[in-house]
């Protein structure tokens, strides 16, 4: 497949009486964009705000992060078997909005939603502070229950995204990025002296709002299978999840997945990137070895030379992690694994759950536990209770003074696995 990503650079977010795109500023009708997105039965109110990079604003609890992309040229849409029609998609031409993003938010869903900083100690440890951020106030009604809520949260947030994205689908993109995965044969038979290189990539799938959706299916109900890498820029994956805040990947992520991208700059020049295998995180041990074998065989039917494998999760998928770890290795396949790590306030605990002589290329996104104080803000957007309860805070978080002593896992992308820019020049 081929995929042409052209991008439009957002410097600036603004209400005003007409929604557009206009010399790299974003407009939108507040009251317009608000009726687009609401549900009213399980919904009480949706709100939107502001908030930009440098600013003095705390945004908590952070549902997800999606990034506004428009599928232009091809088949299918954005977010398919989500808000579009199950078609695959992956090849032609999407227009993505870079430098913003929608930030959904309100009452906590579950307890591991997060922060994120404009500004001060806690912005240096998301990449959503650099960002221009639109932000959704969703609050729900009354005796709703959590996975309602969630789900109704989740569609509000991509509805939002594709109004937004809408706006640039006859625009001139600024600049256009081109990627191509051809057919198996036909891209081994291109580059047959460089190594055949893939991508291992750990869904989070570990339970009730542990969720991520994978062409609108849950992940929990698939077997490991191959993706084109592209399908996944086109929005084939997208998050449900509320496990601690450092360790998810927002639906922002899945579209702009570090891995991917670090992998296809590699492509044709020190490696032959075949594509990716995707796998889920499991709660029983059949279903872990289950996953595992298979996703060795396919690394061996692929007959990879090497593959990253990427962790979504921390604890007891750090178990799947190593099973698909150690398999791999055994079927002769070369294993880097993308994690962070648990090892305590004081950084001297085990920093996995699991381990094995196999795991001996590591590259690690930081301690989660390590303790921050982020400073008083002059303006929450959502509500700032809730950090004294979210995964990384405890009673005493939220200070008299408006300071918050957490862990970095308790800051919306401080530690993520799938990032940005992680795999060196020398990782094979």
């Amino acid at each position: 497949m081929r995929l042409e990503l052209g991008k439009i650079h957002i410097k600036d977010i603004q209400f005003a009486a007409e929604s557009k795109i206009e010399a790299n500023v974003l407009y939108v009708n507040k009251e317009e964009l608000v009726k687009a997105v609401f549900e009213d039965d399980v919904i009480e109110s949706v709100d939107l705000e502001i908030a930009r990079p440098g600013e003095s604003v705390r945004i908590t609890p952070v549902k997800d992060v999606i990034e506004p992309r428009v599928k232009v040229e091809g088949r299918g849409g954005i977010f398919p078997g989500i808000l579009s029609k199950v078609d695959t998609v992956g090849e032609g031409r999407t227009i993505a909005l870079k430098g913003m993003a929608v930030v959904t938010t309100g009452k906590i869903v579950g307890f591991q939603e997060g922060i994120i900083d404009m500004t001060g100690v806690g912005a240096d440890y998301t990449p959503f502070s650099k960002t221009n951020n639109l932000i959704v106030i969703a609050e729900p009604k009354e005796g709703v229950k959590q996975h309602e809520h969630e789900k109704a949260v989740r569609y509000i947030g991509f509805k939002a995204a594709r109004y937004i994205a809408e706006l640039a689908r006859s625009l001139e993109p600024e600049e256009v990025e081109v990627f191509e995965t051809k057919p198996l044969l036909e891209q081994i038979a291109e580059y047959p002296d460089l190594p055949k290189v893939g991508y291992v990539y750990m869904l989070q799938t570990q339970g009730l709002l542990h969720d991520t959706y994978v062409y609108g299916v849950d992940a929990k109900q698939i077997v490991p299978t191959i993706l084109y890498p592209t399908e996944i820029m086109d929005g084939a994956i997208v998050s449900g999840n509320c496990v601690s805040a450092c360790d998810k990947n927002p639906t922002y992520v899945h579209l702009n997945n570090g891995v991917i991208e670090d992998l296809y700059r590699k492509h044709g020049k020190e490696i032959n990137f075949l594509g990716v295998i995707i796998t889920n995180e499991n709660v029983y041990l059949m279903d872990k070895e289950r996953s595992s074998n298979w996703t060795a065989k396919l690394c061996r039917y692929l007959n990879l030379d090497a593959v990253i494998v990427s962790q979504e999760g921390f604890g007891n998928p750090d178990t799947d992690l190593i099973m698909n770890c150690k398999k791999i290795e055994a079927e002769k396949v070369k294993t880097v694994i993308v994690t962070d790590e648990y090892a305590g306030r004081d950084g001297a605990s085990q920093s996995l759950a699991d381990a094995d002589v196999a795991a001996n290329a590591v590259v690690t996104g930081g301690n989660a536990n390590q303790v921050v104080v982020l400073p008083k803000l002059d303006k929450i957007i959502g509500h700032i209770d809730v950090v004294n309860v979210i995964a990384g805070g405890n009673q005493d978080s939220l200070r008299e003074d408006g300071t918050i002593e957490v862990e970095i896992q308790a800051i919306t992308g401080a530690t993520n696995e799938t990032g940005f820019g992680y795999l060196s020049a020398k990782t094979f």
